[in-house]
């Protein structure tokens, strides 16, 4: 049996932390459940840079945080090691290998998206999108809806945006405010915890270990808090002054800035609010591509709220926001994925001093518990959703069913479903069979 260490080792440079950074930025897929499980083993099990107790507070509190949690958590662990500068580096690049990818394949895709081989591609992933976000609803609401009150707020979600199309914003305030009262005269029913609870697994002494003491940048202070938020507000306005000049642009600040708040319950739960501002508001793609990013975005590391950067891209193209089309579609996906990410540095910065100062496991709250609940109904409404547009391609809004019933799609769907929900197989493994089963289709319909 292996003995445990008793001495910590090393406290890592900065510049080591900026090699490992980088490199999880590379190779962070999975989405944030893979990206956690990285981390957790990198850093607690093998480098030992922080103790298991402490990821865990860190990820307790970025698990109740709008935003993407696996993220935040990087930007939180940085941030405890190394400051605001080991907060940025993580933080930034966490993201930016995902940024620099989806921007080039973006362009790609505008310039040769229509060609036989790309086209076959896309028709096979596709219905592996509706798949995966089906099976996304079913896990999430397998571990949220532990009750027929919780189901029921699930089920009028989704009622709420598939029947009447209530914007995603209104369906969580509704929520939270159910869970605010029902968790006053109902508490039974919206009982929450930690996601991960409690450990005592120990893997050795820790650079940040489970009794060492707060570093002196991340001691909480009322000053700090509000020092902190006055300079991300100023930068805040900054951006959007800098942008105020192109409609646009100025637009994408305020949406994603709005989309960046929104995202309690993971990134599948603002892919409908993206989806209606992006798609249904302000035109700057259409639900086809909307497709094809988040299949992009799942099939490349970083966190799957990257889809942001691809909504950006071809908005900047499609709104003509430069004369140079990669120009503008770069400043699409810059403006979208800053404004998208600026708030869990924020949220980070300025909270984690007061979480540092409790060092208690946070819980879930009675309006989070209900908000949750209402993401699953609101993401069954995007499978749905994506569903009928692959299925129905021809489909509109007022002819749901127009033009012929794609049969073969369908196909696709159930077995990456069942792939994915019986045999456990790998999302990017999912994505590229049905790839190849697109584009193996498309070959054989074309040429007999």
């Amino acid at each position: 049996m292996n003995q445990i260490p008793q001495t910590a080792p090393p406290t890592p440079s900065l510049g080591q932390a900026f090699a490992y950074w980088l490199k999880l930025g590379f190779i962070s897929f999975g989405g944030p459940a893979g990206q956690i499980a990285i981390m957790h083993t990198d850093l607690v099990e093998k480098k030992r840079w922080i103790s298991e107790q402490r990821f865990l507070h860190a990820l307790n509190y970025c698990m109740l945080l709008p935003g993407p949690e696996a993220i935040q958590l990087a930007i939180y662990i940085s941030w405890l090691m190394h400051g605001v500068l080991g907060a940025l580096i993580a933080g930034v690049l966490f993201f930016l290998p995902a940024f620099l990818l989806l921007s080039v394949l973006a362009g790609v895709y505008l310039a040769w998206g229509d060609l036989p081989l790309i086209a076959g591609i896309f028709y096979g992933i596709k219905p592996a999108v509706v798949a995966i976000v089906l099976f996304a609803a079913w896990r999430i609401g397998s571990k949220a809806l532990k009750n027929q009150f919780l189901w029921g707020i699930a089920a009028l979600a989704f009622i709420g945006i598939f029947v009447f199309g209530i914007g995603f914003p209104w369906i969580v305030l509704a929520a939270g405010i159910v869970g605010v009262i029902g968790g006053k005269l109902m508490p039974d029913q919206f009982k929450g915890g930690s996601v991960h609870g409690a450990s005592h697994q120990t893997y050795g002494a820790a650079v940040i270990d489970d009794h060492t003491p707060t570093p002196a940048h991340a001691q909480f202070s009322w000053i700090k808090l509000w020092v902190t938020v006055a300079i991300f507000v100023a930068i805040w306005g900054v951006a959007m002054l800098m942008v105020s000049g192109q409609p646009t642009l100025n637009a994408m600040g305020s949406f994603f800035t709005k989309a960046a708040f929104l995202t309690i319950g993971g990134a599948y739960a603002v892919l409908p609010y993206v989806y209606q501002g992006g798609v249904e508001h302000y035109g700057w793609l259409t639900g086809a591509q909307m497709m094809d990013g988040l299949a992009l975005g799942e099939a490349t590391p970083g966190p799957l709220i990257m889809i942001v950067t691809w909504v950006g891209y071809l908005g900047g193209v499609a709104k003509q926001v430069g004369v140079n089309p990669i120009a503008a579609g770069f400043a699409g996906a810059t403006v979208a994925t800053f404004f998208t990410f600026l708030p869990s540095f924020l949220f980070i910065l300025a909270g984690g001093p007061l979480v540092e100062s409790t060092r208690n496991n946070l819980k879930y709250t009675a309006p989070l518990t209900a908000i949750t609940a209402a993401v699953v109904g609101v993401i069954l409404n995007l499978a749905v959703f994506f569903a009928w547009h692959t299925f129905w391609p021809q489909g509109t809004a007022t002819i749901p069913f127009a033009g012929k019933f794609e049969w073969f799609p369908l196909l696709v769907a159930i077995a990456a479903f069942l792939a994915l929900w019986k045999y456990k197989q790998d999302v990017m493994k999912v994505i590229g069979i049905s790839a190849l089963l697109g584009l193996a289709y498309t070959l054989v319909v074309r040429f007999f």
